[in-house]
């Protein structure tokens, strides 16, 4: 029986998934916190003796940072009591207190029908693959050594080889007692009035089967052995089972793997996703020969909230990064966004493992640029503003982009944000009128002068230089990173929520980066979360006097919200808006790092345009940098329940 969306969503908003859950396990005491739906408990789908296992009634998921398996109110029926689908939503709907849905006999018949097509698709898939390893599949075997695909790796995406034959496929099926009328509705032959004998659609080519959300084949593509044919790929037609823009290549893996990847990364093509599976990045996905559609960003974002689109990094990628841009922008939201990973000019994913391995795939992605910045540098980059007339044509321009935006408060950040670049990117001393909305903040960008007035080799060079001396020294304790990690040793609870967060500060000061060891460390080897314990493994590794040095700054600087004395409601406020801070600013520290290695190529080859740019890109960033760090984590109304005005 099938569901509507709708009837899911308002069971599963009725019943707190905790009270799915509380059913089969005993909740952690010390970690939970009931008033705000926030539960943990030992994992009951593996064994272990501390609570690992996290489930959140806002969200209505759980997930489990021990063994990775998360899911909602079903899938935990499912796959711990063995239910079927139909029998969980009972389950739940019940507990909800909610009639089930009366029957659709035409679409159970429309059901039942599918599950017939996709057997038929299932022998077809084994057709295929038997025929790759018989004496017709020798081209094709050669085909995929040239490749460099081994046997494992053919058989997990199940590959296969259509012969060089008008009627091989259909005669077979036809034996298995597949109709032609099922035949016909899969996709596999070319039929039609005007086509006295129906014809089996792929011939001569490597099969790669084509996946649905469960696993399903639903159909396939088909790469040419033969030079003269005129598509070198051929994927199905649409049929019942299938529809091409609401598909992605592997989904099903991917889905599963970027529970611990942490991501999802849309490629080009079928052998860019199998490459990077091979070398070990099993997360990739691709569209099926077309541009990528809104219902395939759909998809992307049920897996996660940031995929990284992968391109080409010739003139044909950065133009399907821009397509792929213009699609998105209406519909970000918060928590629903897109990053842009150009690859070298002239390789693919393939090309890139094969000479790199998956280490130079993965630098490819951590430089990956966010939506806004690839929007700025396009409308950017190689341009000329030194006319107020050219200026305001910019600003317009960028005014036009950030009003596609429908979702209010992404479109106000937005505006905020392609302001202060423009401001940053023309170095005005005076303030401006207000261009994109929003009461501007006066001051900005003030003194630093125009860019693009620091030309030639010697400054350049000598920004650079300084730039890296700067952040090379040891230098004071950066004041916001020494109060992140001063509240987590005087309120250990903070570790329970911000574990994730806390592991990956990746910090920049020596002495910080020593006391962050040592706490991972104590950790990692059992230290319970508690002050006195991490105080004391502190003490233990000879950091006592870092750690004093670190809690006089918080305290000099009156940032009480991470001292002992804080109530944990004001703890918990100023540290998620700090974690929110500092995660921004290692972003464009990194994107920093980045520009400035190309800046020094430019240098060195004597590139005066490109350097101009790169210049006018880094002023940028580093003023955004600037402005993060005089931010202060201070709301209206803070400090009340630690007895503060």
């Amino acid at each position: 029986m099938r569901f509507s969306p709708s009837f899911l969503d308002e069971i599963r908003d009725r019943v707190p998934i905790s009270s799915v859950i509380g059913a089969r396990v005993t909740w952690d005491r010390r970690k939970t916190n009931a008033q705000r739906g926030d539960y943990w408990a030992c994992c009951p789908f593996h064994g272990e003796k501390s609570p690992s296992f996290h489930c959140e009634d806002k969200k209505g998921r759980y997930h489990c940072f021990g063994c990775g398996v998360s899911g909602d109110h079903f899938r935990f029926l499912t796959e711990l009591d063995g239910m079927s689908f139909p029998e969980a939503v009972e389950r739940v709907a019940e507990m909800a207190g909610v009639p089930m849905p009366a029957r659709d006999e035409q679409a159970e018949r429309r059901e039942r029908e599918r599950t017939t097509l996709t057997d038929v698709m299932e022998l077809a898939t084994k057709f295929f693959q038997e025929q790759l390893q018989s004496a017709s599949g020798a081209k094709a075997r050669a085909y995929l050594r040239e490749r460099g695909l081994s046997s494992v790796t053919q058989q997990a995406f199940r590959m296969g080889y259509a012969p060089d034959s008008r009627n091989a496929l259909k005669e077979f099926l036809a034996g298995k007692g597949a109709s032609r009328e099922q035949i016909e509705a899969c996709g596999l032959v070319v039929h039609g009035p005007d086509i006295p004998v129906s014809y089996d659609r792929f011939r001569d080519r490597v099969m790669f089967p084509i996946e649905d959300s469960r696993g399903k084949v639903i159909a396939f593509g088909g790469r040419a052995l033969s030079a003269d044919v005129p598509a070198k790929y051929l994927n199905s037609n649409d049929t019942e089972l299938f529809h091409k823009g609401n598909v992605l290549y592997n989904f099903a893996r991917a889905r599963k793997a970027q529970v611990k990847a942490g991501t999802v990364i849309a490629v080009e093509g079928y052998m860019d996703v199998i490459a990077l599976a091979q070398a070990g990045i099993e997360n990739a996905v691709a569209p099926l020969g077309t541009a990528l559609t809104e219902n395939q960003l759909e998809l992307l974002w049920r897996m996660t909230g940031e995929p990284v689109l992968c391109f080409d990094g010739d003139q044909a990628g950065l133009k399907a990064a821009h397509r792929a841009a213009e699609l998105a922008l209406p519909l970000v939201q918060a928590g629903r966004t897109l990053r842009f990973a150009l690859l070298p000019e002239g390789q693919d994913p393939d090309d890139l493992v094969k000479a790199g391995g998956p280490e130079a795939f993965r630098e490819v992605l951590a430089q990956a640029r966010p939506l806004a910045e690839l929007l700025w540098l396009r409308e950017t980059s190689g341009g000329v503003f030194d006319t107020p007339e050219r200026r305001a044509e910019l600003e317009r321009t960028l005014r036009d982009l950030t009003s596609r935006i429908r979702d209010e408060s992404v479109r106000r950040h937005y505006q905020q944000d392609m302001r202060e670049r423009v401001q940053a990117f023309f170095g005005s001393n005076r303030g401006r009128d207000n261009r994109f909305g929003g009461q501007e903040r006066g001051g900005y960008g003030a003194g630093r002068g125009r860019p693009g007035q620091a030309s030639g080799r010697l400054a350049v060079s000598d920004s650079l230089a300084r730039s890296a001396l700067v952040r090379s020294s040891g230098g004071p304790l950066p004041l916001r990173d020494t109060a992140m990690l001063v509240a987590m040793v005087n309120h250990p609870t903070l570790l329970d929520d911000y574990f994730d967060a806390f592991e990956h500060m990746n910090l920049q000061h020596p002495d910080l980066k020593r006391l962050h060891a040592a706490l991972l460390d104590a950790l990692a080897h059992g230290a319970a979360h508690e002050r006195s314990t991490l105080v004391g493994a502190l003490e233990q590794a000879g950091l006592s006097g870092t750690w004093d040095n670190a809690v006089a700054l918080v305290r000099r600087a009156r940032l009480w919200p991470a001292l002992e004395d804080a109530a944990l409601d004001d703890v918990r406020e100023a540290f998620g808006q700090l974690a929110a801070l500092h995660s921004r600013t290692r972003e464009l520290r990194e994107q920093r790092s980045s520009v400035e290695a190309a800046l020094a190529e430019a240098v060195e080859g004597g590139e005066e345009q490109s350097c101009q740019h790169l210049l006018h890109v880094l002023n940028a960033i580093s003023a955004d940098i600037a402005n993060l760090e005089r931010l202060e984590a201070l709301i209206e109304g803070f400090g009340v329940s630690s007895g503060r005005v």
